[in-house]
């Protein structure tokens, strides 16, 4: 008797056992899901940011381009428009209200031809490279009108040892009536990415309880394939995003989700389209619950 109880209190120890670790695995399937329902409405939060921060640039840059018009009333040798041109470029983002608060990571000036004059970047990378090799869609601003398109500058970078890739603009500077150059701006999609990144931190931590505990959250910029995350992005996770090849599997409300397992952590994902950006570009929220 003593033999067979001992026998039935393993038998209910091990069923005991066995419904912890059931419930231990709903559990983590169940964390995963929530993670995913609340990357479903940061992104689309982030979505309205960036239509704010496209407008901006939107409406500032023609207003910015009038004040470099100056720089091509005579024609100069390029060497010599160099430093008019960086004060030109502080002048005209300083007096224009939408493009001082504008998140972009650079501000340049170019010739006819495309070739960077200067840019505002404290080391300038950019002078003397050409736009139109790493965007060719800016060549279209020499018509009189203002465009924006995406491509691929190393000089426009915004991080370093991993590749990127930039949301470009281009705005036509005219003197005496003719388009004599080219005013450009926009953003590296890692630079980008750790912005949105860091609001949507900074508002789930003013948001916390006392007791809550910070989700762990990663942004990407996500281009046709490819994706881009912070300059600390782990790179087991940027390249996890890529892999899914998200933007060609929106829905009809352009989003995409799922649960994902990146090195043994459950994580919940949703990717949403961004068409102010551009065809095949979206932002991805990659969070999982600590």
């Amino acid at each position: 008797m003593q033999r067979r109880a001992f026998g039935t209190g393993l038998l209910v120890l091990g069923m005991a056992a066995l419904g912890v670790a059931s419930s231990t695995l709903t559990g983590c399937k169940d964390t995963k899901l929530v993670s995913e329902q609340h990357a479903r409405e940061h992104v689309k939060s982030l979505v309205e940011v960036v239509r704010g921060d496209v407008e901006e640039v939107r409406k500032g840059m023609p207003v910015g381009a009038a004040h470099l018009s100056q720089l091509f009333a005579k024609e100069s040798p390029r060497e010599e428009m160099a430093e008019p041109a960086r004060k030109a470029l502080e002048r005209a983002r300083n007096k224009t209200q939408d493009l001082r608060v504008a998140k972009s990571t650079f501000f340049a000036v170019a010739g006819r031809d495309g070739v960077v004059i200067r840019s505002d970047q404290e080391q300038d990378r950019m002078a003397g490279r050409p736009l139109f090799k790493a965007f060719p869609g800016l060549k279209q601003a020499l018509t009189g009108k203002y465009v924006e398109t995406h491509g691929a500058m190393e000089e426009a970078s915004g991080v370093k040892g991993k590749p990127d890739g930039q949301w470009a603009v281009a705005q036509p500077i005219k003197a005496g009536g003719d388009t004599k150059g080219l005013y450009a701006s926009g953003w590296s999609w890692s630079a980008y990415a750790y912005r949105l990144e860091f609001r949507l931190r900074s508002r789930l931590k003013s948001a916390l309880d006392e007791y809550d505990k910070m989700p762990l959250i990663y942004v990407f910029m996500v281009v046709d394939q490819a994706a881009y995350g912070a300059p600390v992005t782990a790179p087991v996770s940027q390249e996890t995003v890529s892999k899914l090849d998200s933007m060609s599997k929106l829905d009809g409300d352009g989003m995409f989700c799922t649960t994902l397992d990146i090195t043994g952590r459950g994580y919940g994902l949703a990717v949403k389209g961004v068409p102010v950006l551009g065809k095949g570009i979206g932002i991805a929220v990659l969070r999982s619950e600590t």
